[in-house]
């Protein structure tokens, strides 16, 4: 199993949640972040000084088993893509355990229907 986090634009985030819905991607949890990337910039309107280094985001997680870690990638990678500066981020990581509470399932079976 594998942790899959994606940080993504906001304006990108409905489609991205489509194409793993498409996937049969269908449980996980977002979150709505501020961050920083490179780019360093500032912005000054009428007087003011505005920084606009940091950047509204959504964050992305959700645990998959191992057969579905390259759709995932590849559904949020072409639906996230822009070409510019910002696109985002995919973070893949290992799970040792996971446990249903409801059930008691353990492994790939607590993640959805038995296989």
């Amino acid at each position: 199993m594998k942790k899959i986090e994606a940080i993504v634009r906001k304006t990108k985030f409905e489609i991205v949640r489509k194409s793993l819905h498409e996937a049969d991607i269908d449980f996980l949890s977002w979150w709505e972040v501020k961050g920083q990337g490179t780019a360093r910039q500032g912005l000054i309107f009428r007087g003011v000084a505005y920084d606009v280094n940091t950047i509204d985001r959504v964050f992305i997680s959700f645990v998959v088993r191992d057969i579905n870690v390259e759709k995932s990638i590849n559904a949020i990678l072409k639906a996230a893509y822009t070409g510019e500066s910002g696109d985002g981020r995919i973070f893949v990581t290992q799970i040792d355990q996971s446990i249903r509470i409801r059930t008691g399932d353990h492994g790939d079976e607590s993640l959805y229907d038995k296989i």
